[in-house]
């Protein structure tokens, strides 16, 4: 790897180095998602999520699971970032999220990356979408402008753990057409024994708000009922943990809008990370989701979507596989 003072006197139009001045300082002094880190990512990897400033992805693929409006009938062309700057003890992509026992795959040169891309672009509903982005911002916009200078226009989705620095979702405005975060809870003490963020609901709560404030409350379709733009909150019902589910919807309700679209997701499984907790080591009971579905509509809120509740066996990605998604072929949820 190059050193920085090197890079920095590479045109940014050079296809091997696609970053710009602003990014570079940003990586240089990481401090993109609220762990603050200050690494150099240019010379170490020894931040919270252990990435680097290479071009590394753990998969780009197809993926036809998403809520209907995201996936429509061909799939969004997902490109999962590895790693993440959230370690959730119940992570359903626990086999590429880890920091401290999934080593990061290979770098890829920026030019066959943008071709990857458009590869499997070409099979989807002209839809990218970025997974785990909050730590890899500058790559992701890099990749943007990669694919708009090769003539690409396809819609760009944001699908973050929700865990993101209002500073760098303003960075997105006009440039993101879809968000798609997650909104796991309000509790710190959960979310710090959970996620190892105490301070994840204050922040996701900033960072939604400051979505909202971009795209506000309608999703805007295509004629082939496609999303163009807008913001879609997922929230991922955990066992044991109902009450918590309803108090992130009170907040949306009570401090965002009714009018917003919610995706409640029942499709939690328990790895074998959690085969010992006290709540996580079994799957969601009807009961717990019904609960949630009906506080949904208690509150007010009237547009989103719901899964069966056997939903569990059905989303499980293998990224062992060149397509991890291969049996999830049907979307994330019935609309409400």
């Amino acid at each position: 790897m190059k050193e920085l003072s090197d890079r920095e006197n590479l045109s940014k139009n050079n296809s091997d180095w696609p970053f710009t001045e602003s990014e570079i300082k940003l990586l240089s002094n990481c401090r993109l998602c609220p762990r603050n880190c200050g690494v150099d990512r240019f010379k170490l990897a020894n931040g919270y999520c252990r990435s680097d400033s290479e071009f590394r992805i753990s998969s780009i693929c197809i993926h036809k699971g998403e809520e209907p409006v995201i996936s429509g009938e061909k799939g969004i062309c997902n490109v999962f970032f590895p790693h993440c700057n959230l370690q959730c003890i119940y992570c359903q992509n626990a086999e590429i999220s880890q920091n401290s026992k999934i080593s990061l795959p290979d770098p890829i040169g920026f030019d066959d990356l943008i071709k990857k891309i458009c590869s499997v672009l070409d099979k989807t509903e002209n839809i990218v979408g970025f997974v785990s982005p909050s730590h890899y911002v500058p790559q992701m916009l890099a990749i943007i402008r990669g694919l708009k200078d090769v003539g690409r226009m396809p819609k760009f989705v944001y699908n973050s753990n929700g865990y993101d620095k209002i500073e760098t979702i303003k960075m997105l405005d006009g440039i993101i057409d879809v968000f798609l975060p997650d909104f796991k809870y309000l509790d710190e003490n959960v979310a710090f024994e959970y996620s190892g963020a105490k301070d994840y609901p204050r922040v996701a709560t900033l960072a939604i708000k400051e979505m909202y404030f971009q795209k506000g409350s309608a999703l805007h379709l295509d004629d082939r009922g496609i999303a163009e733009s807008g913001l879609i909150i997922r929230h991922l019902v955990l066992p044991g943990l109902v009450n918590q589910s309803i108090e992130v919807l009170k907040l949306i309700a009570e401090e965002i809008s009714i009018s917003l679209n919610i995706s409640l997701m029942s499709q939690y499984y328990p790895t074998d990370s959690v085969k010992n907790h006290k709540n996580l080591n079994r799957i969601l009971n009807p009961e717990e989701y019904q609960t949630v579905v009906d506080a949904f509509h208690e509150l007010g809120f009237y547009r989103g979507w719901i899964q069966e509740t056997e939903s569990n066996a059905t989303y499980r990605p293998d990224f062992s596989e060149d397509e991890p998604f291969e049996n999830n072929v049907k979307p994330a949820g019935q609309k409400i």
